[in-house]
């Protein structure tokens, strides 16, 4: 099969490095041989693959270095469970330059030492937060990722982050082959979620790929840096990200989404209770802090 390249967007702290890299697991059991590039400063998108705190970056090992033009590929690239091959991008000192940066030098560092030419099936980049801008944008604007999927969940602010996403895709679809390839829920047991993200997904022209149940299995295993396909092979949790690897396998539906205007969005949120509940959750937050500062 060619190389099918795949960018994960969502809001910060979604849970989008988590998912991919169960996601991932589930792919190289399904023999699929897979590559997880972390777009992110925090280094932390290889970890459960790695058994690792955090994977050395490309920018940490250039500055150590000297430049970037004196690491050699096997410098940055390692090998973790099931063969999954991981790549950090890192950034700069906080404060100090712009982190998309890292993900503009280290695409093109893997590109110029032939990374992506070996037996891959899949390309995932894990991709900080809901910044299409910038460097962040890289997977979507220079045409690496022709499949973006969303990380999401019924909450207000994600869904909010979600339809951005697909407004930063409208604007590069145009002008090359990237797609939003779908909606992945990663619930957060808001009331009647799983219909919410199906019907925020058909409005973007989309679907919701796979609904992905909480589970505490899932932070037992990230405690033990595993993925839960290595952690409880027999879980529950474990058959959810197996059947979303193979939903993706079997994914055909690439859209030029179409971004809901903020008075739908808002629509849709008050039609299924969540504007009401969060605004009231604010409004008490409020009524407290008044309450502790009297």
């Amino acid at each position: 099969m060619a190389l099918r390249q795949c960018a994960i967007y969502g809001k910060g702290g979604i849970g989008k490095s988590t998912t991919t890299q169960n996601l991932v697991a589930g792919l190289a059991e399904l023999g699929k041989k897979v590559m997880i590039v972390g777009c992110d400063p925090k280094a932390d998108s290889t970890r459960l693959i790695l058994h690792a705190k955090a994977q050395n970056s490309i920018m940490q090992m250039a500055a150590d270095a000297g430049s970037v033009e004196d690491l050699e590929l096997e410098d940055v690239l390692k090998v973790g469970y099931q063969d999954i091959k991981c790549v950090e991008s890192g950034g700069p000192e906080p404060g100090v330059g712009c982190a998309g940066r890292g993900v503009i030098t280290a695409i093109n560092f893997l590109e110029e030492e032939g990374a992506y030419e070996e037996d891959l099936d899949f390309v995932f980049y894990d991709v900080l937060g809901d910044v299409v801008c910038g460097g962040f944008a890289m997977p979507i604007r220079e045409n690496k990722a022709q499949e973006i999927y969303i990380v999401v969940s019924g909450e207000m602010m994600a869904m909010y982050a979600a339809n951005n996403i697909a407004k930063g895709i409208v604007k590069y679809a145009n002008s090359g082959g990237v797609r939003l390839a779908g909606l992945i829920c990663n619930s957060r047991n808001t009331d009647r979620e799983d219909e919410l993200i199906m019907a925020l997904a058909a409005k973007l022209g989309s679907h919701m790929i796979h609904f992905v149940p909480r589970d505490n299995v899932v932070q037992h295993a990230e405690i033990r840096r595993m993925t839960v396909i290595e952690y409880d092979p027999k879980a529950k949790q474990a058959d959810e990200y197996r059947t979303l690897a193979q939903k993706i396998i079997d994914n055909e539906k690439f859209v030029i989404p179409v971004p809901a205007s903020m008075d739908e969005l808002e629509d849709l949120l008050m039609e299924f209770g969540i504007m009401e509940v969060e605004d009231e959750s604010i409004v008490g937050q409020k009524a407290e802090e008044a309450g502790a500062a009297a």
